[in-house]
């Protein structure tokens, strides 16, 4: 067998893992549609990685509004590798206690929202406190990891918690300890990691729940659509009604945050 082949019969049962959760995906999308009915958002964060999954589910085609991606570039700008801005300072800053409550206290979070956070290990600091300060805020929240990966991993949190620890659901993108899942021969360690693909296809399957859940409630989703499969110029109109939208939502967010203004008084 080719390692090609090897890694897609792999995936396939990734395929399978995801499969078996399928009614978690639909508590998970349910979940959701409440916060974007009311006009509220889902707050989507990912360190590392991780971050990858966060764009998957928002802004990009076959997407549409209703989510608040939370990427902060100390924790996921991996292109330099060295240097200033490198790979080191990332993994270091996604381990230090309390930049969770720095990055959210930018956000009127309200007990509407939801939330979704993703760590494959659900070990490191950063998104375990996310999580944690979701709770805290009685924001219901959905973790993504990689079940088998996470109980074979230490929590880098104090308390030795992890994610998991504090999510009302946890899907698994059942990838395997390590993550990466192809041995080559003379290799000493494995590669190609299978987490990417095992939480895409859980954000996606979310999302065409969800979809479904808002167009029966009478409330279609703007969905960022491609100008090959609806014209160019009914695409730019979505694309321009989608963005308007989310602005519409995340200004909500930063309307009455924090320390009370003359500004935030008004209506």
């Amino acid at each position: 067998m080719s390692y090609t082949a090897e890694y897609l019969r792999k995936c396939q049962g990734l395929i399978e893992t995801v499969a078996t959760q399928e009614a978690n995906i639909l508590r998970a999308a349910e979940m959701f549609s409440k916060s974007i009915l009311v006009g509220r958002m889902v707050h989507v964060f990912g360190s590392g990685h991780s971050r990858i999954m966060v764009e998957e589910m928002w802004p990009r085609y076959g997407s549409f509004p209703g989510f608040n991606p939370i990427v902060e570039l100390s924790l996921t700008f991996h292109n330099l590798v060295v240097g200033a801005n490198g790979q080191r300072q990332a993994m270091f800053l996604e381990n230090v206690s309390g930049l969770a409550a720095q990055i959210l206290r930018n956000f009127d979070l309200n007990e509407l929202d939801t939330a979704l956070v993703i760590s494959s290990s659900g070990c490191n600091v950063v998104p375990i406190e996310m999580a944690e300060i979701f709770q805290s805020k009685g924001i219901k929240t959905v973790g993504i990891i990689s079940k088998l990966h996470s109980e074979a991993s230490t929590s880098k949190k104090q308390d030795g918690k992890k994610l998991q620890d504090f999510c009302d659901i946890v899907l698994d993108s059942g990838a395997p300890v390590g993550d990466a899942m192809i041995y080559v021969d003379g290799l000493e360690t494995p590669v190609s990691p299978g987490s990417t693909v095992g939480s895409c296809m859980l954000i996606n399957s979310i999302k065409a729940e969800l979809a479904n859940l808002l167009t029966q409630a009478g409330h279609p989703p703007k969905v960022l659509t491609a100008g090959a499969v609806i014209g160019a110029e009914k695409a730019t109109e979505i694309f321009q009604a989608a963005y308007d939208e989310h602005a519409h939502r995340i200004s909500k967010m930063y309307q009455k945050v924090g320390i009370e203004s003359y500004v935030s008084k008004q209506s």
